[in-house]
């Protein structure tokens, strides 16, 4: 058998593609096609054994094109609705309006009759096409591919496709082109393999649905709470056996009875059916103090109400707070525990109440002892999030190879040594509670970038895993590191710098608060083993004048250290520790009275941490540049970045303390810095 040639000629590019995909599948094997949209135009002269017209009314667009052909040639085919996906218009609620929308108005009329035809009649059709006036408004639309034709108010639309050739005129198209009676068998075939493929579908979209109810009427069921929904009538819609048990009634809550025969309580059932009422009441049965809660759902018609036993509800919280304080996923402070009376550290406990009461992300910069774990614990607890769990992770401490499991969790088997099961990450724990971030300065690039995802996204993925998990989880970042910085520097990511700061505290070095001190001596004592002992009133001013580069923590250190070498349970000026036991060695006045004008340079701290730093340097027969300097500077509590410790070295050589040198050399201290150096020593 020659080959035949075909030519198809429709309306718009859409329909020609879809109906030459439907003809090369019955025919394509046995003849050439070429095809044509009027839209798009048509270049050039036809040339065909047999040419297919898409409807009538493209043939009388095409007919200049045609005029020389035998009517004999050409099919003019007839359409149907595209059963490829015919089972999306199955699933809509019965007696849902749907704006049917097509490009002239007859195949907007023969489409809907080809549905009612197919016994999809449950929905109601509302005809729609450019041109037509007084169009009710719907929420939803279905179109044979005209989506550019669907009006704005639309909210939902549902595109079944391109119609397609109806079989009685493929039937025709075969007899035209002599293969009907040799290839009628296979077409039969391929069409009722559509068929079966279509019923397939539907019958696995129809047990989805039967999972699904039977899914949730287990979930229902296995809810502690009592749960009813009704429409305004009080037609019972669904319910759930705890109803039952909590409002003590003998009737059964049947799916189609009325609430009213059920429920004789008059103050409920006005509660129950009354619109726009209040959205929740106590009331008391049989001595039971049940809290109500309702609310309406407008599409559905359907008023939806909670019911909680408010003893069971509290004693089910109290169990969960104290599963959490075992598993040690709670907040162990609150504000009441942070120490300190100075205006600024009141000042920084009202911002922290402030930011506490809202959702977002809170970036907590401070030097190390400052307090931000401290703070991020009281801030969970003030928060709306005080009953969820509050977890926390300090990257400073935790091996890199670890930091991405101990997060995001892992599957099993996702690496050596996983555990059978898997195991959830720290935002899993966290969900619904608080995560603090504790040294994110340290965080690697790959774990930055991860990050940023989770926080932009709210969902995690674990490692080794492909399920992707929604997270509600609130973070808590904290630093002691000069983050603008280590951007510039490129060691920590912009965008990810601004997600984590949207909210913002900058914690008061101890230095900076000092009449604080002594409430924290006194506090620090409450809480050791001797807390009847006293200490003398010279030592607390001698500890006073110490800047405690190691903040609270190494404050708290030292009155450990003195509570245990005082004797008769009194701390005297000879139980401070020596010079070596402080982070930087300042040169201590109450021994020797130096009036060096390094005090008077500005910055004295500062400028005593680098000489000695470099008298350091010079005994181990070392040399130490400015950048290793500002980096030891940062991880002893001082913020100074490398041309800061240029300017301030340049102020010891102007005043004699130093000599700088290029090259090998390096930079070497003068007799009188040796002397500065020496004597904090």
């Amino acid at each position: 058998m020659s080959t035949k040639e075909v030519t198809l000629i429709a309306g718009t590019e859409e329909t020609r593609k879809t109906l030459l995909d439907q003809l090369k599948g019955y025919i394509g094997e046995y003849t050439h096609m070429k095809s044509y949209a009027i839209d798009e135009g048509i270049m050039e002269s036809i040339q065909s054994d047999l040419i297919i017209v898409s409807s009538d009314l493209v043939y009388g667009e095409a007919a200049s094109y045609l005029e020389d052909y035998n009517r004999h040639k050409i099919i003019s085919v007839r359409r149907t609705i595209n059963y490829n996906f015919i089972d999306k218009l199955l699933f809509i609620p019965e007696g849902t309006e749907i704006l049917f929308v097509n490009d002239v108005a007859e195949t907007v009329f023969d489409s809907i009759a080809k549905l009612k035809e197919m016994g999809i009649n449950h929905i109601k059709y509302i005809p729609y096409y450019p041109g037509i006036k007084g169009v009710k408004p719907v929420k939803i639309a279905v179109t044979p591919g005209e989506l550019d034709k669907v009006p704005s108010f639309v909210e939902e639309v549902i595109d079944i496709g391109p119609r397609l050739i109806d079989m009685t005129s493929m039937t025709e198209i075969l007899r035209r082109l002599d293969m009907l009676e040799e290839k009628a068998d296979e077409v039969s075939q391929k069409y009722m393999g559509k068929i079966i493929q279509l019923g397939k579908r539907l019958v696995e979209a129809t047990k989805e649905t039967h999972r699904f109810n039977r899914n949730l009427n287990i979930v229902l069921e296995g809810v502690n709470d009592g749960l009813l929904g009704v429409d305004t009538k009080g037609e019972i819609k669904v319910s759930n056996g705890n109803l039952e048990k909590i409002i003590n009634t003998p009737i059964p809550l049947t799916m189609g009875k009325n609430i009213k025969q059920i429920i004789k309580n008059r103050e409920l059932i006005h509660f129950l059916l009354t619109h726009g009422e209040s959205n929740n009441m106590i009331l008391n049965i049989d001595n039971v103090d049940i809290l109500i809660n309702k609310f309406f759902i407008e599409e559905e018609n359907l008023i939806v109400t909670t019911f909680k036993n408010i003893k069971e509800t509290m004693d089910m919280e109290r169990q969960l707070r104290r599963e959490l304080v075992k598993k040690g996923h709670i907040g162990k402070y609150t504000f009441e525990d942070i120490i300190g009376n100075s205006e600024g550290m009141k000042n920084k406990k009202k911002i922290a109440v402030k930011l506490a009461a809202s959702e977002l992300n809170i970036l907590i910069e401070g030097e190390s002892g400052t307090g931000k774990e401290l703070f991020a614990s009281a801030i969970h607890n003030a928060s709306p999030r005080r009953d969820g769990p509050f977890l926390g992770v300090n990257f400073s401490a935790l091996p890199e190879d670890l930091v991405e499991s101990e997060l995001f969790g892992y599957e099993e088997g996702a690496f050596t040594g996983a555990k059978r099961g898997g195991k959830k990450g720290l935002f899993e724990q966290a969900d619904r509670g608080t995560l603090f971030l504790d040294e994110i300065g340290d965080i690697s690039p790959k774990i930055q970038a991860r990050l940023l995802r989770v926080l932009q996204e709210k969902e995690i993925m674990r490692v080794g895993g492909s399920q992707i998990i929604p997270v509600d989880v609130r973070v808590i970042a904290a630093t002691n590191k000069n983050l603008v910085e280590m951007i510039e520097n490129g060691k920590f990511r912009q965008d990810l710098y601004h997600r984590l700061k949207v909210l913002y505290l900058q914690l008061i070095p101890l230095r900076e608060r000092k009449e604080d001190i002594e409430d924290l001596i006194q506090c620090f004592i409450r809480q050791s083993r001797k807390n009847h002992a006293m200490i003398k009133d010279e030592v607390i001013q001698k500890l006073r004048y110490y800047n405690w580069y190691g903040n609270v923590r190494e404050l708290k250190n030292t009155i450990e250290y003195m509570l245990a070498v005082c004797e008769d349970d009194v701390i005297k000026l000879n139980d401070i520790p020596e010079a070596s036991f402080f982070q930087i060695k300042l040169f201590d006045r109450f021994q020797q009275q130096d009036e060096d004008e390094i005090e008077n340079l500005g910055n004295p701290e500062e400028l005593y941490f680098i000489l000695n730093m470099l008298y350091g340097s010079m005994l181990s027969h070392q040399l130490l540049g400015r950048k290793q300097i500002a980096q030891m500077a940062r991880e002893n509590g001082l913020n100074l970045t490398e041309p800061q410790v240029r300017q301030r070295m340049n102020i010891l050589e102007e005043h004699g303390y130093l000599l700088k040198s290029k090259g090998k050399a390096g930079t070497k201290l003068t007799k009188k810095g040796k002397r500065a150096a020496e004597r904090q020593q």
